[in-house]
């Protein structure tokens, strides 16, 4: 139970997230301007198959973010979201089985029209869906292929949040017990409400020393030993004002 009681502590961190996301995304793109070239605005509202009112499942914020936010739309529309999927994690897979490739995409010395007709080959040999084909082709005409594997990450959040899927990164110093774990998933569970699967995905790191870090869409709740340390370093170095003593 002390781990679940250590958690259920920060609850009220979890009350004031959509306040929070809110600010967040507001801070990271003000007044509404847009952080992609036009062709990719139209690119996600571009489809045969209309669906009024695609939203995200859940915020995402920075550049990447809005990468990924674009494409969910996109692949919703064109009801092609498990496909552009299983594209874009082979498409990972293949460059880390191939650095040679994955760098020759990523190397800015490369003039943009060759990269761009190696992009669309290797979309041509793996069949790849139009849309992927598009995608890829799209940031590989402005230079974010380098960006590839965080958008793809950010992607991948949209579509396990899509299917009720909720994947929780647990930070410790050591790996959880059995029992610690099914505590903590449970306690999670409650928080994050029925309909939704939670998975968690344990990360060690002696460098927090102790406590944990949880950390799933978007949010974090850093509870470590060494962030309490610096919070209570900072508070130490902060001048005394004796004339309220």
């Amino acid at each position: 139970m002390a781990l679940a009681n250590r958690f259920r502590s920060g609850i009220s961190f979890f009350k004031n997230i959509s306040i929070s996301d809110s600010v967040s995304s507001a801070r990271s793109n003000p007044h509404g301007a847009s952080l992609f070239p036009a062709q990719l605005r139209s690119y996600a509202t571009a489809s045969a198959q209309s669906t009024a009112n695609v939203k995200v499942p859940i915020a995402l914020v920075g550049e990447n973010g809005n990468f990924a936010s674009w494409l969910y739309i996109a692949a919703v529309k064109m009801n092609s979201l498990e496909k552009i999927e299983s594209d874009l994690s082979e498409m990972i897979e293949a460059m880390k089985t191939a650095p040679t490739f994955a760098q020759f995409t990523k190397d800015p010395s490369v003039p943009r029209a060759t990269r761009l007709a190696a992009i669309r080959d290797a979309c041509d040999q793996a069949k790849f869906a139009e849309p992927t084909k598009n995608f890829l082709s799209l940031l590989a005409e402005n230079g974010k292929l380098k960006n590839l594997d965080a958008i793809v990450k950010k992607f991948m959040q949209l579509t396990n949040a899509h299917r009720g899927d909720i994947k929780v990164l647990v930070t410790t110093v050591m790996p959880l017990p059995p029992a610690e774990e099914k505590e903590l998933r449970e306690t999670l569970q409650e928080i994050i409400g029925e309909g939704k699967k939670v998975t968690v995905e344990q990360k060690i790191d002696p460098s927090i020393y102790g406590g944990l870090i949880v950390e799933f869409q978007q949010k974090v709740l850093d509870m470590s030993i060494r962030t309490r340390a610096q919070q209570m370093e900072r508070l130490l170095r902060e001048p005394v004002d004796f004339t309220n003593l």
